[in-house]
């Protein structure tokens, strides 16, 4: 019955009619509006998301975890799994940084604020009860920072691609370095 009302519409040049057109026009027309209200939530979810994943910490924010390796003072080395948490909130960043192996652990926490390219903050290292200053240049997820404490300093170099970082850490201590590869 469908074909022949399009048929006769077709010869006489008009719009077919019937209780089946009908009701789909109806709904093209109901769905309009819900599409539209659709695709406006989701450019404002977007638009949030982009917000706020703007500033020198933009695709930081989450939880990561991975494994590497740590270098101690008299050249052994171990693997280790870590585990890095950071809460970004414009220019601002916290972080928690904890690794282990069998034999060795350590929980690094820092806080960080950028001005521009310059990175500067406050750090701690809850295992060995030290703490201390930290300041560099980044921006973008990449971070060349100076870890420093009385009779210790550390360079940190942080790398963000995508849902994968790299951290890796030299010391003039104990702890002589660390090399981490972590995935969000």
């Amino acid at each position: 019955m469908g074909h022949q009302l399009a048929y006769r519409a077709a010869v006489d040049g008009k719009r077919p009619v019937s209780k089946i057109s009908n009701a789909a026009g109806f709904l093209a027309k109901a769905r309009r509006p819900a599409f539209a209200a659709a695709a406006f939530f989701v450019t404002a979810i977007a638009s949030t998301a982009g917000h706020a994943q703007s500033g020198p910490f933009a695709g930081m924010a989450g939880t990561w975890s991975g494994s590497g390796s740590v270098t101690l003072d008299d050249g052994s080395s171990e693997r280790i799994r870590c585990r890095a948490t950071y809460r970004v909130t414009g220019p601002r960043m916290a972080m928690s940084l904890i690794c282990a192996s069998d034999a060795y652990k350590f929980n690094l926490a820092a806080d960080v604020q950028a001005e521009g390219s310059a990175v500067t903050g406050s750090w701690s290292e809850s295992s060995r009860n030290v703490s201390g200053d930290l300041r560099g240049r980044g921006g973008g997820g990449n971070f060349q920072v100076v870890a420093s404490a009385p009779g210790f300093n550390a360079d940190i170099s942080m790398r963000t691609t995508g849902n994968r970082q790299s951290v890796s850490i030299r010391a003039d201590s104990q702890f002589r370095g660390a090399t981490i590869a972590l995935v969000r």
